[in-house]
């Protein structure tokens, strides 16, 4: 790390802490050349893979505004906190960046966010699945609510 003040190539880490849930590390530095201090924050660049859109194989990048409005549309008027709508995105981002792949099948998106609906709250699950399947009539509506019911 170059030193700020100086511009000195070679500082030494001096005191590395955990912070933010240990996602973030915070390093104290001193330049030798000119005994200044510092502080630098260290994070994990974590990407996410581009998504293979079922219909057509087009590839497109992650977007989290369009998982977070879907969320939002599921959820509309049910009894979940926006805390736990964010932890939700969290956790289905998590498990996408665990596949490890570059590039993921839309549908495995769509099947991970019904896993973590249906946790959550099950008529937002319903809810998203009426859409993200396409239910064609009230068969395929009651035969996924009687599934749910089962388990």
């Amino acid at each position: 790390m170059h030193c700020p003040y100086c511009g000195y190539t070679d500082t030494k880490v001096i005191d590395s802490r955990l912070i933010a849930e240990g996602l973030q590390t915070r390093r104290r530095r001193e330049c030798p050349e000119c005994g200044e201090r510092f502080t630098t924050f260290e994070t994990a660049e974590l990407l996410m893979p581009k998504i293979i859109k079922q219909r057509n194989n087009m590839r497109e990048p992650f977007n989290e505004q369009k998982l977070r409005e879907g969320l939002f549309r599921a959820l509309e008027k049910r009894p979940v906190g926006e805390e736990e709508v964010e932890k939700l995105i969290e956790d289905i981002k998590k498990d996408i960046r665990a596949t490890g792949e570059r590039e993921v099948k839309s549908r495995l998106i769509g099947e991970i966010i019904m896993k973590r609906l249906r946790g959550l709250d099950e008529v937002a699950f319903i809810r998203f699945a009426s859409v993200y399947r396409r239910f064609e009539d009230i068969t395929e509506f009651s035969e996924e609510v009687e599934k749910l019911t089962k388990d």
